[in-house]
């Protein structure tokens, strides 16, 4: 009774927060696979852009994803000498300008992994980043527990992680926790279980300032080392889970 309890007063923070917006598409990872028409799956190592652009050591494959009690289940592993895991993302296929967009997950733990929930505008393939623009509603590493990373990329930071907020939250590791943001044409607010930690709204918005008028896709993925979760890898804790209930839109 008093974990309903929490989760009700929980979810009737996140509707006050939502205002009077509706659900526009939700992602409950339900089926037995990855809906076609939603998802793309990123193979490989990111080559010609190796690595992913971060000297991340993990391959991308279609077999590090499954579908358990209605969860996505990214696991990221050591096979023989390769680091392996699972990112896939709606470009093209789910795109979405302002909202109010949440995911509930549960973070794997030990040095060296990198498990994310973000969003890169739509128009990357023809400005390329940092100019499109990028916004980590969530970015775990764990080389820092009980710590999460809330942050956003532009090109008048290029590419650097200025616009960002480390929350230390004890415990963040344990059970399922909420991660959201509120998207305006004037400010992006995040959210971690509902409570605000970090607001990024530019005096001057331009399209160096503020990428951020147009429509973004959602990425999920679990990267292994690299610049951000590395560089040293913790062998002995693969294999991890970084676990995902649901991603939800509201406008």
């Amino acid at each position: 009774m008093k974990k309903f309890l929490i989760l009700l007063i929980l979810a009737q923070v996140g509707l006050a927060q939502q205002g009077d917006r509706k659900l526009v598409w939700e992602e409950s990872f339900s089926g037995k696979s990855l809906n076609k028409k939603v998802w793309n799956i990123e193979l490989g190592d990111g080559c010609p852009n190796c690595g992913w652009g971060n000297n991340e050591r993990q391959l991308y494959t279609n077999e590090n994803h499954e579908f358990l009690q209605g969860n996505l289940v990214i696991t990221a592993k050591k096979e023989g000498d390769k680091y392996t895991s699972t990112r896939i993302t709606t470009k093209g296929k789910k795109e979405f300008q302002y909202g109010y967009f949440e995911t509930r997950a549960k973070l794997p733990l030990g040095q060296g992994i990198w498990p994310a929930f973000w969003m890169l505008g739509s128009n990357i393939g023809t400005v390329g980043w940092p100019k499109s623009g990028e916004i980590d509603i969530l970015e775990y590493v764990g080389k820092e527990p009980n710590t999460v990373f809330t942050s956003l990329h532009t090109q008048d930071s290029h590419g650097n992680t200025i616009n960002t907020k480390k929350t230390k939250i004890e415990g963040i590791e344990d059970g399922f926790h909420l991660y959201a943001i509120d998207w305006t044409k004037d400010k992006i607010d995040f959210f971690v279980d509902d409570a605000l930690v970090y607001t990024f709204q530019p005096a001057i918005k331009n399209e160096n300032t503020w990428p951020f008028s147009q429509p973004f896709y959602f990425i999920v993925n679990m990267a292994i080392g690299g610049n951000f979760g590395g560089p040293a890898v913790d062998d002995n804790i693969l294999p991890q889970k970084f676990v995902v209930d649901y991603i939800k839109v509201y406008q």
